[in-house]
């Protein structure tokens, strides 16, 4: 099997909002800020005060990204080493006042939400009530003939061919005429209903945003039930997640994170926190959370509390060079639903993903006894964001790897 790059945004919208210039002039709207001065960093500790050292390292690197022309308004970072949890935080959360990060503050996690539909999907293997083998065709009948064979096993790993619908001209238009009302989830793969697949399912690696939306409407077809509910169910319900969401609309419960343009020519930045419905990304992005319910859920989805040992063994054979969007730190390898990270200071399996306004990074040990989040309210890609400083950010993520594996 060869592996191919992602050609299209990691989230519905990537590379058509990523400057306020370009964002007024395709949809007219606008939300003023008031900037403020950069807040010195805070480090929360709770519990013993082991691997100082690590700690500090990375404590450095978050002040000097939140520092960078360009760089994000705010950092926060959880690193948990068994019961042992610290939150790194840097920067505000709202210009407005120069409020801090805080663990419990809601934020968009992007295509961390594919981690999610990964999450349900393979609870449901573990249950038989869905297998790694079934086909479009066999659930999902009503999608394109020329889908037909392609599995939920090739839907979790990218390697579905399924054009990302993401990247259509058709959506995009939708997109921009309806930012804050999102069309029903089974009408986002309709933009691509026409169009090839890229290659044979199977046959390669293309990261698509169109393979979540399958995940969620296959799961909703196994069940018979929303697949919100299937998420309350099997997701946030045994792991205790209190804050996260799968909303339809733009708006965020407060107190949340506010996320920001990543154009440091654009002063004061553009708020984009509330500036699109989540449904227009569904099952794929848009889901809600907080930087604590995130490590919560790597811990626990890593950590195999949510489908049994033979479905964990399956999630982890990886395809070589298959790479999240955006890259995480150290080399990168896809699995189903999840990515693994070979760090210089040992491997972690997680997710990352970025959208207007915010980027994600969160990853476990094998056994999810150790964890870390990393969460920026900027977009942040190796494309999107002023020089350099996507490069701090996953400087960044290595070393709170390294701090969580510290023993």
């Amino acid at each position: 099997m060869t592996t191919q790059g992602s050609v299209g945004p990691d989230s519905p919208m990537g590379e058509q909002i990523t400057s306020r210039r370009r964002f007024l002039k395709q949809s007219a709207l606008a939300t003023a800020v008031v900037a403020v001065p950069y807040l010195a960093g805070k480090r929360v500790a709770f519990g013993n005060e082991g691997a100082k050292g690590a700690d500090a390292a990375l404590d450095r690197e978050l002040e000097e990204l939140v520092a960078m022309r360009g760089g994000p308004k705010g950092v926060i970072a959880i690193v948990q080493r068994g019961q042992h949890r610290e939150v790194h935080a840097f920067g505000v959360r709202n210009l407005k006042g120069g409020l801090p990060l805080r663990a419990n503050d809601r934020m968009r996690i992007a295509s961390a939400a594919k981690a999610f539909s990964g999450a349900v999907a393979l609870s449901l293997v573990s249950k038989g009530q869905l297998s790694l083998n079934d086909t479009i065709g066999e659930r999902l009948p009503g999608l394109p003939d020329r889908w037909s064979k392609v599995t939920l096993r090739q839907l979790l790993n990218h390697t579905s061919g399924i054009p990302d619908f993401s990247l259509d001209e058709g959506y995009r238009k939708a997109l921009f005429a309806s930012l804050k009302k999102a069309p029903p989830p089974e009408k986002l793969l309709t933009y691509v209903y026409d169009e090839d697949l890229l290659f044979e399912p199977g046959s390669k690696y293309h990261y698509s945003n169109s393979d979540n939306i399958a995940v969620g409407l296959m799961v909703e077809s196994a069940t018979g039930r929303t697949y919100e509910r299937q998420l309350r169910e099997h997701v946030y319900g045994p792991l205790g997640l209190k804050k996260t969401t799968l909303p339809a609309g733009p708006n965020l419960r407060a107190p949340y994170i506010h996320g920001y343009d990543n154009d440091p020519s654009e002063q004061p930045p553009e708020d984009y926190s509330e500036i699109v419905a989540a449904g227009w990304s569904w099952a794929s992005g848009g889901i809600v959370s907080t930087p604590s319910d995130l490590n919560d859920f790597i811990r626990g989805y890593v950590g195999g509390k949510l489908f049994d040992k033979q479905t964990r063994a399956k999630q982890r054979r990886v395809l070589e060079g298959g790479s999240s969007e955006p890259p995480g730190p150290g080399k990168n390898s896809a699995g189903l639903a999840v990515f693994r990270y070979g760090t210089k200071c040992g491997t972690v399996w997680g997710h990352t993903g970025n959208t207007p306004g915010y980027t994600q990074f969160m990853a476990a040990s094998p056994d999810g006894s150790r964890s870390v989040v990393v969460s920026v309210n900027e977009q942040l890609n190796p494309k999107d964001g002023a020089p350099g400083v996507f490069k701090a950010l996953r400087k960044a993520e290595g070393l709170a790897v390294c701090a969580a594996l510290t023993r």
